[in-house]
């Protein structure tokens, strides 16, 4: 199981910079996701920016989430 995210902070070009509990801290960039249906909203930086921690993983007012193996294995070290 991959560690789970416990603090996200919104970084400049849709990006995110995630804290894992096993003190890793990774860069999660969200605009290869604009293509789906669902993400497209997050276009609307207002709504980018209501992004917050939630269970193992991410999500945004809007109800969209992404997977924490998703989210963990497309995110790059910092």
């Amino acid at each position: 199981m991959n560690p789970k995210a416990i603090d996200v902070k919104v970084l400049e070009n849709y990006e995110l910079e995630i804290q894992f509990d096993n003190n890793e801290k990774r860069r999660f960039d969200v605009k290869p996701y604009f293509k789906f249906k669902q993400f497209k909203k997050l276009k609307d930086i207002k709504v980018f920016q209501s992004v917050r921690v939630a269970g193992l993983s991410i999500e945004w007012n809007n109800g969209v989430d992404i997977c924490p193996d998703e989210l963990y294995n497309n995110s790059i070290k910092m």
